[in-house]
């Protein structure tokens, strides 16, 4: 089976000289599709950065990421975003809504972005709010809706242009334990249903031994399972 996502021997630091910081040491993975993951770690250890050079928001200095065996190094800015757009949806801790545009408004950015027709774009965000459970909530603004509400209007933001890979960055890190529950729930679920592959950033044990495994990172390097236990 050719993974979804392959990580090569993927490297990268900041700075310069004596100044320079290695965050990401050779790291190598795979995920295949369908799998929901969990990326754990303590803070500071490169979770964060792996995860914005899988999603091509930045570039490592060495090795390379791989979608479906097809290398992922465009060329330009523009390249990126398309590529972004074409395969990738995101969630983040902090929502990223924007407070001008309504729920539907919001989910239907990232087909916005590919020309889609406003008609085509509404009607399918309208669908993805209603897979989430917010389709009484189409027409309210961000500050109107909780917590809860407003992540499952980014995941269904994610969701919509019905990519390969849905990255999410602490999804549940700025909601209460409850309201977190509900919402890896519902990320579990979706993973089920629509058979999207996920991967997801975590602090919390408890909730990434809900995925299907675990993949541990400690100062810049993948730790192997026996020793992450």
């Amino acid at each position: 089976m050719v993974p979804i996502l392959s990580v090569v021997d993927l490297s990268k630091g900041y700075g310069a000289g004596d100044q320079r910081v290695a965050v990401l040491q050779h790291v190598s993975l795979r995920i295949d599709a369908g799998e929901f993951i969990a990326l754990c770690g303590p803070s500071g250890s490169g979770k964060s950065t792996l995860l914005n050079m899988i999603g091509l928001l930045d570039r490592p200095d060495s090795g390379e990421v791989r979608y479906e065996n097809a290398s992922a190094a465009p060329t330009t800015a523009a390249a990126s975003a398309r590529l972004r757009n074409d395969l990738i949806g995101f969630v983040f801790q902090s929502f990223h809504l924007l407070g001008r545009l309504s729920a539907w408004e919001n989910v239907a950015l990232p087909l916005f972005h590919r020309g889609v027709k406003r008609a085509e774009r509404k009607a399918r965000a309208l669908a993805m709010l209603d897979r989430v459970g917010l389709s009484d909530r189409a027409h309210h603004r961000p500050e109107q809706l909780s917590g809860g509400q407003r992540q499952r209007v980014a995941l269904a933001r994610a969701l919509v242009g019905e990519p390969r890979l849905v990255l999410a960055d602490e999804p549940t890190g700025n909601l209460d334990s409850v309201t977190g529950a509900q919402v890896m729930a519902l990320l579990r679920r979706l993973n089920r249903d629509l058979g999207v592959t996920i991967l997801m950033v975590t602090h919390d044990r408890d909730l990434a031994s809900q995925c299907d495994r675990m993949i541990e990172i400690h100062d810049g390097r993948v730790v192997p399972l026996a020793e992450a236990g």
